[in-house]
């Protein structure tokens, strides 16, 4: 067997920071990359390995494909052999549209949609009674049983409350040969011009036929035809009355209710798809929310007057057409703009708030004359309305919606399909009602669901269930026991999204692929790594190799082979620094290897810091899975919110203590989930909220512009002689300004290339070699560097460059400390992982003036860290909390929980079994909970 049959070879890796770097990769393996952040272990995995493979699929594409997909660049490297077909599954990967959810991406919904449609029960949403289909061979023995011996009306019932005058339709119905009608209870003769009432609901039927049912061979004749007719003009749906008692019935070939003859179509598929018109409820599209407009936010203030600003949206009295229009219904309802809003008739707020058309008259008694006044406006709550709906800009559909917020459909009640759909059962629930179920609920509702169907449901029902059931299994293995099917894509975490791709790829059972992961036990609790750590053992097991970017000890001891990288990150990064079995790393001397082999750890503080004796409380809180909990936050401590995935930290903090304190102190707008009180607010006086969301969006954002240095280096470069005598201002030196920029990127140092069907790819610039600016700027050099080098020097390079200028010097000093020194000041955000954005914007507040009450809230700041980037961390932190400030860290990282003063333990469960504190108190008090997951394994750290 060839080597590269067991190994993938990689040659001369130069990506990024890779030193040219060789190395041999064991196939059908669970493979860990590890080493400190920014060593390279991204490059290698990804845009090395992933990246060839990719580049590899697209050249099997004929030629006529790949002109529409580009050709991707080849990475920087000598050689890749023995690739297999590679997977990446990463965190950035899930849909952000409205319309995706955790069914739609496991494929779980599909199969659903397909029980629904094949083995329900069908109910009518009139009467609640279950609904009947008939043949018409059934239905003609039935009406044979029911009326024999008696005369019957056959008919088609063609309108059914509906307003019109139907003249039309009567003419049209003459034509085809039919002589009687019943409108609205009543059988009546068809004349020429006859019509109805146009304001009232009615109900018509055409007369098909009238008969008496015996037992002989030419009325059964009869009988089959008017069947056939009546099915014909009433759309599957015929109608019988008993012409002695007047009772009618309905029959019909589609599914329809006994008693009022309500029909539906024959189930589809379609019909409980919320991304289709057959299923999705008319009114939300499907998407089961709608912004509506809120009154309070128009009139934040009913006590001030129009004049002056009660109207949010138009602010105070301008001369517009708007308010010449307020000032006639003000003079219309005899009341006055400089009234307070809430005094004002209500008749006059409604015209007002939704608009109207009035013409009025008033007599002047001195002049002796009238004037006639025409009111005609559209209404400021409709005027909102609209502008969110047809604006074509951007910027007044966010104005539009500062006024709105976003409500459930009342029409679907979220549900996001159509009444009739909801009305199909399986074993008493619709399909909505089992999306809204959890993961673990719903596996255990399919386990026990083959003994609530029928014969026939179960022999079109059991492969469906079977594969419903397998799906939901993988869920569980990877710890997403806490999600629902319903669940929008666009509220997963990165880990939890890449967790369901995981559990996805596991389903589809493909054999022989590599598989790449990207630190997939972000956001999982120690409880729920195991299950994740056997998931990629079966991915293995079945014949695939497993490679995992990775920094948890738990992977990295279970692994069958770990790659080291390092020495350090950046530039001084980018080698292999050890390769082998975890128990041949153990005896390196590597960074790593002295984490997981106890040479070196993060210590315990030797005693927990009693804090300022103030306390936040915060009572009641009801949001999501919270079970009316009260929880208080002892001030001037390093707090630790912990508990499994799904047990409502993230609900607790980020959508209801954070929007609380961001409205108070900044005027946030943000709603925060429900609560009934917080006391406390007067011991701070700021909140900072520092998560991983990218400091930009486009490669023009940097680590400079974003914590602002770039503005005091801009300024630093316009004061040398040089640019003086040029009449240089700062602005010469911003890549975002005309000016001293190169044109041809306009600063960018790439130019984007639009790839139709593919995210957009950038190639350096030609005219600046991505320099970004133009000859003349980069003459200008201050200690014999241009402004374009000091955006390529790495932080640990300008922190010594810049000693002697302490504005700029004491800015990169603060991202140096918080262990970045490895990026270069001008790196592009999106070149940046979402640990490193995190730790920008924690370095960007570090160098502000702190008060020594400020409130910091950090969400699994370990992400992407290595063991001595947490300790660095944690160091910076620590320094924050030692002047008097509060930081309150989301957790999952026993290093980082084990070292705070106080945790608050969150739980028992994920999802609707979690939402209780379970302990709260210092880690040593919490370690003795019998019952707590945390507790279990922060017990092991600290002895």
């Amino acid at each position: 067997m060839s080597n590269f049959e067991e190994h993938i070879e990689v040659k001369g890796a130069r990506v990024h920071n890779l030193k040219n770097i060789d190395v041999s990769i064991p196939r059908d393996k669970l493979v860990v990359i590890t080493g400190l952040s920014g060593s390279g272990k991204s490059s290698l995995a990804f845009d090395t390995i992933y990246a060839e493979g990719q580049r590899r699929y697209i050249e099997t594409f004929s030629a006529y494909a790949r002109q529409f997909l580009g050709g991707l660049e080849r990475p920087d490297v000598d050689k890749i052999d023995g690739l297999s077909p590679v997977i990446a599954i990463e965190q950035k990967t899930t849909s952000k549209s409205p319309r995706s959810t955790v069914g739609t991406i496991t494929e779980i919904y599909d199969f659903l949609r397909l029980l629904y449609a094949r083995a329900s029960d069908a109910y009518s949403f009139n009467t609640g009674e279950q609904m009947v289909s008939y043949s018409d061979e059934q239905i003609k023995n039935l009406i044979t049983e029911e009326y024999q011996g008696k005369r019957i009306n056959i008919l088609a019932p063609v309108i059914r409350s509906r307003k019109g005058h139907y003249r039309e339709l009567f003419e049209q119905i003459a034509k085809q040969g039919f002589v009687k009608v019943r409108t609205d209870g009543e059988i009546r003769d068809l004349v020429k011009g006859m019509k109805l009432d146009r304001y009232k609901t009615h109900d018509i039927e055409i007369v098909i036929d009238r008969l008496k049912i015996e037992n002989h061979t030419d009325n059964d004749k009869r009988l089959t035809e008017s069947i056939n007719t009546a099915m014909y003009h009433g759309d599957d749906v015929l109608m019988v009355i008993d012409q002695d008692t007047n009772e009618a019935r309905y029959f019909s070939r589609l599914l329809m209710c006994p008693s009022t003859g309500i029909s539906y179509p024959n189930p589809e598929p379609n019909n409980f798809s919320f991304n289709s018109p057959k299923g999705a409820c008319p009114k939300c599209n499907g998407i089961g929310q709608l912004y509506q407009v809120n009154l309070s936010k128009i009139i934040p203030d009913p006590s001030l007057s129009i004049k002056a600003g009660a109207l949010a949206p138009h602010g105070p009295e301008k001369n517009s057409w708007i308010f010449k229009q307020l000032e006639l219904i003000a003079q219309h309802f005899n009341f006055k703009l400089t009234d307070p809003y809430n005094t004002i008739p209500e008749a006059a707020k409604q015209m007002i708030l939704y608009g109207g058309k009035e013409k009025f008259s008033v007599e002047s008694k001195t002049l002796g004359i009238t004037r006639n006044y025409k009111i005609d406006f559209e209404g400021v709550a409709n005027f909102i309305e609209s502008q969110f709906e047809n604006a074509q800009t951007t910027t007044l559909k966010r104005w539009a919606k500062d006024f709105m917020d976003k409500v459930n459909c009342e029409q679907c009640g979220g549900s996001r399909l159509r009444k009739e759909s909801l009305y199909f059962k399986v074993n008493g629930l619709n399909i909505a009602e089992l999306a809204n179920k959890d993961i673990s609920d719903l596996s255990v509702w399919f386990k026990d669901l083959k003994s609530h169907l029928s014969n026939k449901q179960l022999q079109i029902g059991t492969e469906i269930i079977k594969e419903i059931s397998t799906r939901l299994q993988f869920l569980l293995d990877v710890g997403l026991d806490y999600l629902s099917l319903n669940r929008s894509s666009k509220s997963l975490s990165g880990g939890e999204a890449q967790r369901i791709r995981l559990a996805t790829q596991i389903g589809s059972q493909l054999v022989g692929v590599l598989y790449i992961l990207d630190e997939p036990s972000i956001g999982l609790h120690q409880r729920d790594n195991e299950k994740l750590i056997n998931s990629l053992i079966s991915l293995r097991d079945v014949g695939n190799s497993v490679i995992v970017v990775e920094h948890d000890k738990d992977m990295i001891e279970r692994a069958d082979y770990v790659i080291d990288i390092g020495p350090k990150a950046g530039r001084y990064g980018g080698e292999i620094i050890s390769e082998g079995t975890p128990k041949e790393l153990l005896q390196q001397d590597t960074l790593t290897a002295k984490y997981i082999n106890g040479t070196k750890a993060i210590e315990i503080p030797e005693k927990r810091r009693e804090g300022n004796g103030h306390v936040l409380s915060l009572k009641g809180c009801t949001g999501n899975n919270l079970k009316n909990i009260s929880v208080s936050f002892p001030l001037g401590k390093m707090i630790g919110v912990t508990g499994v995935s799904g047990s409502g930290k993230s609900t607790l903090i980020n959508e209801t203590l954070y929007p609380i304190l961001n409205a108070y102190y900044f005027n946030g707008v943000k709603k925060p989930m429900p609560y009934k009180s917080i006391k406390g607010l007067e011991h701070l006086d700021k909140v900072i909220d520092i998560n991983q969301s990218p400091i930009g969006r486009t490669p023009r954002s940097n680590p400079a512009t974003y914590t602002g240095v770039f503005s005091e280096i801009r300024s630093l470069f316009a004061k040398i002689p040089e640019a003086m005598i040029r009449g240089y201002k700062p602005g010469r030196f911003s890549f975002n300004v005309k000016g001293g920029r190169c044109e041809t990127c306009q600063g960018g140092g790439l130019r984007v290339i639009e790839m139709n069907f593919l995210p957009d790819v950038y190639v350096e610039c030609e005219t600046c070699q991505g320099k970004r600016f133009n000859r003349e700027t980069l003459e200008i050099r201050y200690k014999g560097k241009s402004i374009s080098d000091v955006l390529n020097m790495t932080i640990d390079e300008a922190v010594p460059f810049f000693e002697n200028i302490p504005k700029i010097h004491k800015k990169v000093k603060t991202i140096q400390d918080v262990g970045l020194g490895y990026i270069t000041l001008g790196q592009q955000s999106t070149t940046l992982s979402g640990g490193e954005a995190q730790r920008i914007k924690l370095a960007t507040e570090l160098s502000k003036r702190d008060t020594g009450n400020t409130f910091y809230i950090l969400d699994e700041p370990t992400t992407g860290l290595h063991f001595e980037d947490i300790r660095v961390l944690m160091i910076v932190l620590n320094k924050l909390v030692d002047k008097g400030n509060t930081v309150l860290i989301i957790e999952h990282n026993l290093d980082v929980i084990k070292t705070v003063d106080h945790i608050i333990d969150i739980g028992y469960e994920g999802g609707k079994r979690g939402g209780q504190v379970i302990v709260e108190g210092t880690p040593e008090k919490v370690a003795k909970h019998k019952k707590s997951y945390t507790a279990k394994f922060l017990k092991k750290e600290l002895h």
